[in-house]
């Protein structure tokens, strides 16, 4: 083995127990995000005067402390705030909500669902035609992300004080009979700038990114891109924008998630910080093209006030 290779297999090691470690919790909030930054990024963060959108991303993480964030990531109380915005008919419609994998009664479920948990990100369960997790090994998955506080995965100070809870929404599938895509309307100060369409999650993963007139663009975050595969614009498109605004109005960046069914439009999510700020956007000139869309809100003065 190499001196380089061996090197760069001590460095995951170490990396991954500091992440596994219980120091991480101890850890203040700035320098957490600024090694965190650095371990996935490969550079320095730059916080006194951040240019990039994953480090005005970061910028926003630690000192945009708004406590009603933290209603609009929670995945049970956000649909309060858009049914009153924007009305219910654009909710997923609701099976039920729980407190723990205990109370869920899976003989009353229907034959499809999705569970999701309302305190953290990624934790989503499909139980379809194709599905072959038993009830058993469900409620073990769940469980075990009830446990986690998904503020200390990445400091994303909205999901600290979540109470965590189920829910369960009915399956649903678009014109395609498989999957839903992801419409992710991208705003900033309230006006959508870009969409990113997610698709083949379960089974390849491509974003297509699209500007709010559904012209391609050639650039990826994270995940490939494909021109050839040719995503028809939602008919549904302006609706589509006029509600990501009325629901992002005031924020200086939020992004807006949306299903696109039939021709009806339904509220996914709201995320604050996409990608917790650590995506990859390649190439990285888009990076700085989408940090000029951010104008940050407060003053120097204020980076005082983070806190653990």
């Amino acid at each position: 083995m190499s001196y380089k290779k061996k090197t760069l297999n001590i460095r995951k090691l170490v990396s991954y127990i500091w992440h596994l470690s219980i120091i991480q919790f101890f850890i203040p909030a700035r320098f957490y995000s600024s090694w965190e930054y650095r371990r996935n990024t490969g550079k320095k963060l730059n916080l006194n005067n951040p240019k990039t959108f994953n480090e005005k991303l970061q910028w926003l993480k630690l000192f945009d402390n708004n406590p009603f964030y933290t209603k609009l990531v929670d995945k049970y109380e956000v649909r309060k705030y858009v049914a009153e915005k924007i009305g219910k008919e654009y909710l997923v419609p609701l099976v039920g909500v729980y407190e723990s994998p205990q109370d869920i009664p899976f003989s009353e479920l229907p034959e499809q669902y999705v569970l999701k948990c309302t305190h953290d990100s990624g934790t989503v369960i499909i139980k379809n035609s194709t599905s072959i997790l038993t009830e058993r090994e469900i409620k073990q998955e769940l469980r075990n992300a009830m446990k986690r506080n998904y503020y200390y995965e990445h400091r994303e100070r909205p999901y600290k004080n979540i109470t965590p809870r189920i829910i369960c929404e009915k399956y649903m599938v678009d014109e395609t009979g498989s999957e839903l895509k992801d419409y992710k309307v991208f705003c900033f100060n309230g006006k959508p700038k870009l969409i990113q369409v997610d698709y083949g999650r379960f089974t390849k993963h491509h974003r297509n990114l699209y500007d709010i007139e559904w012209n391609y663009l050639p650039f990826s975050i994270q995940y490939p891109t494909d021109s050839s595969i040719h995503i028809n614009k939602p008919n549904k498109l302006p609706d589509m924008l006029r509600l990501a605004t009325v629901l992002a109005k005031d924020f200086p960046h939020v992004r807006v998630d949306f299903y696109s069914i039939y021709d009806r439009l339904y509220f996914g999510e709201m995320t604050f910080y996409h990608g917790a700020g650590l995506e990859k956007i390649t190439p990285d000139e888009y990076n700085l093209y989408l940090g000029e869309f951010i104008s940050l809100p407060y003053e120097d003065n204020n980076r005082s006030k983070v806190k653990k």
